[in-house]
């Protein structure tokens, strides 16, 4: 292989890896912020200025906490946002997280793989003529004769193909709403977005029932 066909068979090979290695390897431990401390023999004393008690902060939704996760990829970021803006109106103090929900691991995996394809089938229709040979075929097969009459089509029809096939593999269609670390409601099971006035009630329930616990 020439240097040009050996681009583009190890850069995506290159990618792959990278990708399995960050989806394995743990998160990096954040530095402890450094604590300087400073002695002097002649310091006077410092004067302690008066602290005037300070109002705690309060409201009906103080001290809960409601995540929505949902997928990314699929446009929902709008809707979580709305939500989201909804409950602090309506939940003083409420602490409202907004994250993204994955795919199961093997559509993650099959995503990485769909741009590796992508490049490689690339490869050989631009240098399938020096490919085939070091793979011990004598010529190439009759198929790669038909992608190559119509290269850029069969290379745009390859990268569009291999896009969707990504989109498809990154979405979860996941909205799950809890409070608490409780699941209040789930568009994996109903199939459905959850109603404003729906979603408020779920969470007035969740915080009534944990102050009557405390």
């Amino acid at each position: 292989m020439d240097r040009a066909q050996l681009l583009l068979v190890g850069l995506p090979l290159f990618l792959f890896c990278s990708d399995i290695f960050r989806l394995f390897s743990p998160a990096p431990v954040k530095p402890a912020a450094p604590h300087h401390h400073h002695l002097h023999a002649d310091s006077q004393p410092l004067i302690q200025p008066l602290e005037f008690p300070t109002q705690k902060p309060s409201g009906i939704g103080y001290g809960n906490t409601v995540s929505i996760d949902f997928c990314s990829s699929c446009s929902y970021r709008g809707t979580a946002v709305t939500m989201k803006n909804m409950l602090e109106s309506q939940f003083p103090g409420i602490n409202v997280i907004l994250a993204n929900y994955p795919p199961p691991l093997p559509k993650r995996m099959l995503s990485k793989v769909v741009p590796v394809i992508q490049f490689g089938v690339i490869g050989i229709i631009m240098g399938g003529e020096h490919i085939f040979p070091r793979l011990g075929f004598a010529a190439p097969p009759q198929w790669y004769y038909s992608m190559r009459a119509n290269r850029f089509g069969s290379m745009a029809s390859t990268w569009l193909l291999g896009n969707f096939l990504q989109s498809f593999l990154q979405n979860s269609g996941a909205f799950e709403v809890y409070c608490n670390g409780e699941l209040v409601f789930s568009k994996l099971k109903e199939n459905r977005f959850p109603g404003e006035i729906e979603l408020k009630e779920l969470i007035a329930r969740r915080i009534v029932n944990s102050r009557v616990i405390i």
